[in-house]
């Protein structure tokens, strides 16, 4: 069935299961979500309450059990392993809370690396243009151990916006971060989410950083329920 071209995600009861010891485990038990292109979305809930892995599932690193993921207009259950790696080449950015940095690589090569992947001729140069959007100019050579928290962060955010995707998705961006740190790389991804005119899919918890966002959905137990409203100031 295909759906609206100004619609970047719609997901249609969707379903994964997964095996364990102690017998199938639900983690995702029938979401369905709609998100317009360019809208902003906090995803909140507690912690094993399926959001990382719902956020793997639009992304097309996990394959549902059952239900319908389309992304970009694209039914990504459709796709093998190799049509799901272009499929994030070409449309996806995401920012991990942990970084994932190629620690022998230095902040140029780690931005420029999708580029090359992507065949783009001059990938250092995009790079280095990247680097400077998010102020790391004079960091340009160096390693992520010579790096504060704070510039590893960007490093992983000038990755993950330098081919400008459509759908950019952040899970706990901030998580390693001090207060003051934190809040500078998440004006600064909501700058380049508005500059590249992506889709913004962030997961937190916190309500404060969620409040930014166009809409809340928030997450238990493998479902999503309404948010509670927001409280006024």
């Amino acid at each position: 069935m295909a759906i609206s071209d100004d619609m970047m995600i719609d997901l249609d009861d969707v379903h994964l299961t997964l095996p364990s010891e102690a017998g199938p485990v639900d983690i995702l038990r029938g979401v369905g979500l709609s998100v317009p292109r360019g809208e902003t979305v906090g995803l909140v809930g507690p912690s094993g309450s399926g959001k990382s892995t719902l956020m793997a599932v639009m992304a097309g690193l996990e394959r549902p059990s059952a239900g319908r993921v389309q992304v970009a207009g694209q039914i990504l259950q459709d796709m093998d392993e190799d049509a799901l790696a272009r499929f994030r080449r070409d449309h996806v950015g995401i920012v991990f809370q942990s970084f994932h940095l190629i620690p022998t690589m230095t902040a140029l090569e780690n931005v420029a690396m999708p580029l090359e992947f992507s065949g783009v001729r001059d990938a250092f140069a995009g790079a280095e243009a990247a680097l400077g959007e998010v102020g790391l100019e004079l960091r340009l050579r160096h390693y992520p151990s010579q790096l504060s928290g704070g510039e590893q962060q960007r490093v992983a955010l000038a990755r993950a916006v330098v081919r400008r995707p459509s759908l950019l998705l952040a899970d706990e961006p901030t998580g390693n971060l001090d207060g003051a740190t934190g809040g500078s790389i998440i004006d600064l991804m909501f700058r380049l989410h508005q500059a590249a005119n992506s889709t913004l899919i962030l997961i937190t918890h916190d309500p404060a950083l969620a409040a930014r966002c166009d809409r809340i959905v928030q997450m238990r137990d493998g479902r999503l329920d309404a948010a509670p409203p927001l409280a006024a100031d």
